[in-house]
C-alpha cells in the first residue's frame, strides 16, 4: 500500500512538472520559418504564421475614440492614457524573409526582394510570467517615470517658416495657410515634367499610348473618359481600369474586389456605386489642378523632403486605387527599385483579409470625399553622410522607461515612433501583407503615398513621415485583422498644420546564423541605421521627444533582443534622445535590459566604452564559439568586464 501511495505521489509530481514546462514553453519556443513556394510575399506570410508562439491566439485591439471635450485641449491630450482593449494571450516580435543559405556569413537586407516582406509584429498583449498569470505592476515597467520622458508638442521648439528650398519641395502656397481652410496648390500655373527625377503623373501630357501603329493618344484623356462613366457594379470598375491598362487584362484579377462588392447590402451598394466611387473618381481626376509642379523622387543617397496637403495625398491615393500611375506595373522599368503603388494586387485573390483591407481604405476615402482635409504632411528621406565614431564616443546613456505592456503606437504618442520597416516602405500593404507595418499604413493611409516616390532604403538611410492622420480603428492581426470603425484623430497640429505624429522607418539586417550579428561590421551597420533614424541635425536636444521602440529586427529575422536593445540605447544616447522600450510581454527581457542599463549608468559608461566591449565580446567569445550560440551571454560579459 505504501509503495502504491509513493507511486501515486511521484506521478502527481511528474504531471505538475510537465504542466510547468508546458506553461513555460510559449516563452521559449521559436519555430523556424516554413519553406514555401509561390509569390515571395505570400510565402513570407506563411512563414510568419510558423514562428507564432504556441501561446498566441487572436491578437485583437480596439481603439476608443476620445471624447469631443478633449478635441481642442492640448493639456488633456498630453495627459491622456490611450485606452486599448486587448484580447490576446501571448506573442513575440515576428519577422520573415526570403530563402537564404544558412551557411552564408553575409546578412540579408530586409526586403531585398521588392516583393519580399519582413514581418515584424508588435501588437500589444497583457504581460504575463512563465506561469501564464498576469504580472504585478512592479514587473510591468522599470526605469524613469513616463512623465520624465519628453513628448511633442510640449517639448518641441518653434518651427521655422515653411518655405521651399533646394532640398524641400513644398506643393502648396505657404502664405495662404489657414487652419480652417484647404491649402492651395503651388504654383498657380501648372508645370509639367516627365523625367527620371520626378514622379511620372498620369495627368502628364507625356503620358501617351498607341491608338494604332501610327498614332499616339493621351492616356489621361482615356482615363478621364473611363472614370466618368457611371459605376453600377465591380465589373464596371474592372472594365474602366483595364480600358487604360489593356496590356494587363490577362494578368490582373479582381476577385477580392468582386467578393467585397457582392457582400454589400442594398443601401451599402447604392452608397458605394452611386456616391463613393464617383466621388473617388472625381478626386483622382482633379490631379491636373492639384499638382501644378512636379513631385520629386526621394531617390537613394539624396536627402530631401516633400510637403503635400492632405487633399493632394488623397488624390494620389485615389489614382492609386484606380491604377492610373504609368510605368509602375512592371519590374522592368525605371521604377524597379520602388515599391508598388497601383492597387491592382489589392484587388486580386480570395483571402477574406483583402476585403477587410478594402473596407479600411474605403472608410478613408468616404471620410475625405465628404469633408476635405486641411492639414499638411511631410515626407523626408534622411541620409547619414558622416556616421559617429562609435569607438571614441563620450556620450552618456540617456533615460530609459521600459515596459511589458502597451504599444509603440498608443503609449508612444507624442514620441518618435519606430516602424520596423521593410526597405521597400509599406511592405505588402498593397498586396497580401497584413502585419504591423501594413496595418499602420492602412489605418493611416496617407503613409501609403510614400511608396509613390521613395526608393528602397539603403544602409545609411531612413524615411521620416510627419503629420499623417489615423482614420480607422481595428482589431486582430494578420488573418484575424478586422476593420473596427471610424477613428477621430485628436492629435494636435504644429505650426505647419501637420499632426504631431512622427513615424520613422528603419530596416534591420536579417541573420540566418545567430552569431553573424555580432560581427563588428554588422554591429556598426545597425548602429548607423538606428542613429540615422533617431538623429535630427540642427535640433536642440531639449526639443527632441523620446524614441518609442522595441524588439527591432528580432523574431524570425534572427536578431537577438538583448543586443538590439543595447544598440538602440547607444543610438538614442548618441542622438541625445531618451528611450521608451516595449518588450511586448517579455518580463525576462524587461528585467535584463533594465539591469544592464542601470549597470551602464551607475558605472558612467560611455557609448564608446560599450562599443569597445561589444568588439571584445566578438573577439573573446563569439570567435571562440563552436556552438550555434555562445555559452557566455552578452549581458554577463558586459556586466563583468565594464
Amino acid at each position: 500500500m505504501e509503495s502504491i501511495l509513493i507511486s501515486f505521489k511521484t506521478a502527481s509530481v511528474i504531471r505538475l512538472l510537465q504542466k510547468i514546462m508546458s506553461d513555460c514553453e510559449p516563452l521559449r519556443k521559436r519555430q523556424r520559418p516554413l519553406e514555401s513556394g509561390g509569390r515571395p510575399e505570400d510565402a513570407e506570410n506563411q512563414r510568419k504564421e510558423a514562428v507564432r508562439p504556441e501561446g498566441s491566439t487572436k491578437l485583437q485591439r480596439k481603439r476608443q475614440i476620445p471624447g469631443k471635450s478633449s478635441q481642442n485641449s492640448l493639456d488633456l491630450w498630453l495627459q491622456k492614457k490611450p485606452s486599448v482593449t486587448r484580447k490576446s494571450s501571448a506573442h513575440t516580435d515576428l519577422s520573415t524573409s526570403p530563402e537564404r543559405d544558412p551557411a552564408s556569413i553575409q546578412p540579408r537586407r530586409a526586403g531585398s526582394d521588392p516583393e519580399a516582406r519582413r514581418i515584424t509584429h508588435f501588437t500589444s498583449r497583457t504581460a504575463a510570467g512563465a506561469d501564464g498569470k498576469a504580472l504585478s505592476s512592479e514587473f510591468i515597467s522599470h526605469g524613469v517615470a513616463l512623465a520624465d520622458l519628453r513628448r511633442a508638442p510640449a517639448c518641441s521648439g518653434s518651427l521655422p517658416a515653411l518655405r521651399p528650398s533646394d532640398r524641400h519641395t513644398v506643393m502648396i502656397r505657404t502664405e495662404l495657410l489657414d487652419p480652417e481652410e484647404v491649402p492651395v496648390p503651388f504654383p498657380e500655373t501648372r508645370r509639367d515634367c516627365w523625367d527620371d527625377s520626378h514622379v511620372k503623373l498620369p495627368c502628364s501630357r507625356h503620358n501617351l499610348f498607341p491608338a494604332d501603329r501610327t498614332t499616339l493618344e493621351s492616356r489621361w484623356d482615356l482615363i478621364t473618359r473611363s472614370l466618368s462613366v457611371p459605376f453600377t457594379s465591380s465589373l464596371d470598375v474592372k472594365d474602366a481600369i483595364l480600358r487604360y491598362n489593356a496590356g494587363q487584362a490577362k494578368a490582373w484579377s479582381f476577385t477580392a474586389l468582386h467578393s467585397y462588392c457582392k457582400g454589400l447590402q442594398g443601401s451599402e451598394a447604392e452608397q458605394m456605386f452611386g456616391k463613393l466611387l464617383p466621388a473617388m473618381a472625381q478626386l483622382a481626376l482633379r490631379a491636373p489642378s492639384l499638382f501644378t509642379q512636379p513631385i520629386p523622387l526621394l531617390s537613394a543617397q539624396r536627402c530631401g523632403s516633400i510637403t503635400l496637403s492632405q487633399e493632394q495625398v488623397s488624390s494620389l491615393l485615389a489614382n492609386a486605387f484606380f491604377c492610373t500611375f504609368p510605368r509602375r506595373n512592371s519590374r522592368r522599368t525605371e521604377f524597379s527599385n520602388y515599391p508598388d503603388i497601383n492597387f491592382n494586387r489589392l484587388f486580386e485573390g480570395s483571402l477574406p483579409s483583402k476585403q477587410q483591407k478594402l473596407k479600411t481604405l474605403l472608410c478613408y476615402f468616404e471620410r475625405i470625399t465628404q469633408r476635405r482635409p486641411t492639414g499638411l504632411i511631410t515626407y523626408t528621406r534622411q541620409c547619414l553622410q558622416r556616421p559617429p565614431s562609435w569607438s571614441s564616443s563620450k556620450k552618456q546613456f540617456s533615460k530609459l522607461h521600459i515596459r511589458c505592456d502597451g504599444t509603440i503606437e498608443d503609449q508612444g504618442y507624442g514620441m518618435l515612433q519606430v516602424d520596423f520597416a521593410n526597405r521597400f516602405v509599406g511592405g505588402g500593404v498593397t498586396g497580401s501583407g497584413l502585419v504591423q507595418e501594413e496595418i499602420r499604413f492602412l489605418i493611416n493611409p496617407e503613409l501609403i503615398a510614400a511608396r509613390l516616390f521613395t526608393e528602397a532604403l539603403e544602409d545609411n538611410e531612413c524615411l521620416i513621415i510627419t503629420g499623417t492622420e489615423q482614420f480607422s480603428r481595428y482589431s486582430g492581426y494578420s488573418h484575424t485583422y478586422r476593420w473596427d470603425g471610424n477613428h477621430e484623430d485628436q492629435t494636435p497640429r504644429d505650426e505647419w498644420q501637420r499632426r504631431v505624429t512622427e513615424v520613422v522607418a528603419i530596416d534591420a539586417l536579417h541573420y540566418r546564423n545567430f552569431l553573424q550579428q555580432f560581427l563588428p561590421d554588422n554591429i556598426t551597420r545597425e548602429l548607423n541605421k538606428a542613429f540615422c533614424g533617431f538623429a535630427r541635425p540642427g535640433v536642440e536636444s531639449e526639443n527632441l521627444s523620446a524614441v518609442a521602440t522595441g524588439n527591432w529586427g528580432c523574431g524570425a529575422f534572427g536578431g537577438d533582443t538583448r543586443l538590439k536593445a543595447v544598440l538602440q540605447m547607444m543610438a538614442a544616447a548618441e542622438a541625445e534622445r531618451d528611450l521608451m522600450y516595449f518588450t511586448f510581454g517579455d518580463a525576462d527581457l524587461l528585467r535584463d535590459v533594465h539591469r544592464i542599463h542601470t549597470h551602464f549608468t551607475h558605472r558612467h559608461a560611455s557609448v564608446g566604452s560599450v562599443f569597445n566591449m561589444l568588439q571584445q565580446y566578438y573577439e573573446r567569445v563569439i570567435k571562440e564559439t563552436s556552438r550555434a550560440k555562445p555559452q557566455e551571454t552578452l549581458y554577463s560579459f558586459l556586466s563583468e568586464n565594464l
